[in-house]
């Protein structure tokens, strides 16, 4: 693949699994030999703990990236991980919004910044929980966007106001955009709820819903604890393989679109 594929994993709610879909369909890009770049666009910081990055060791971060002279490959981070770096984030930028909100060009800044962002596959954007200045910087310099959804009551309901950003984005400043793929997280097949919210995005979504649902799984919610993707952690887990499988999907997809 020629270009380097940019692709912005958003959604407005929080506790949806966007960080654990980054740092997770990252992992598995790279162990299928893809060279991956994760952008810790979320002040929350947690793709960058959750790829082993120390708080105290993020002397240049993705703050830095969108107010200063610094370019991407000026910061990256490798991880433990082969073909996976990160460019890591901290609470500078919970003032991102305000400090940016009357510079000129502000939606752009990012997009200036990826545009040549040297020898990767794939760049993917932890964006932070809001619709905010970071979140439309990042799909402004996406070429897609990810959404995950997580299997519950008003899943659907926040999605509309999602879709929404992403047809303002397009009329505006991003043409090309265009959405990657709705994936179902935090499933539990024993949960009628959860195969009522599958049933109801897959009929209402049609072909943007990935075929691959992540399943709520333990080893998924410990790996970040030990500053890992679950890949590492534990490599044969229901979440492992699920990602696993994501990243074959999301592939095909790549060609059929390409």
């Amino acid at each position: 693949m020629p270009d380097t594929r940019i692709v912005a994993v958003a959604n407005q709610k929080g506790g949806v699994g966007k960080t654990t879909t980054a740092i997770n369909l990252g992992a598995a890009l790279a162990e299928q030999g893809q060279r991956v770049v994760i952008i810790d666009l979320d002040p929350q910081g947690n793709a960058s703990t959750g790829l082993g990055v120390p708080l105290e060791d993020r002397e240049l971060t993705s703050y830095d990236l969108l107010t200063g002279e610094p370019m991407v490959q000026d910061m990256l981070r490798d991880t433990a991980i082969a073909n996976l770096c990160i460019v890591p984030a901290n609470s500078d930028l919970a003032s991102a919004d305000v400090e940016l909100s009357s510079r000129a060009g502000r939606t752009q800044l990012l997009r200036r910044k990826l545009s040549n962002p040297g020898e990767f596959d794939y760049i993917l954007i932890d964006c932070p929980p809001a619709l905010g200045l970071l979140t439309v910087n990042a799909m402004v310099a996406a070429d897609s966007v990810l959404v995950p959804l997580q299997a519950e009551f008003y899943a659907l309901e926040g999605l509309s106001q999602l879709l929404m950003t992403v047809r303002e984005v397009r009329q505006t400043a991003n043409p090309d955009l265009r959405i990657e793929g709705v994936l179902l997280t935090m499933s539990d097949n024993r949960n009628n709820l959860s195969q009522q919210v599958e049933a109801d995005a897959r009929s209402t979504l049609s072909g943007l819903v990935y075929q691959t649902v992540i399943p709520r799984n333990v080893r998924l919610s410990e790996a970040p604890s030990h500053a890992m993707p679950v890949l590492q952690y534990d490599p044969n887990s229901k979440g492992s393989q699920a990602y696993r499988d994501l990243a074959k999907e999301f592939l095909s997809r790549q060609l059929a679109t390409a």
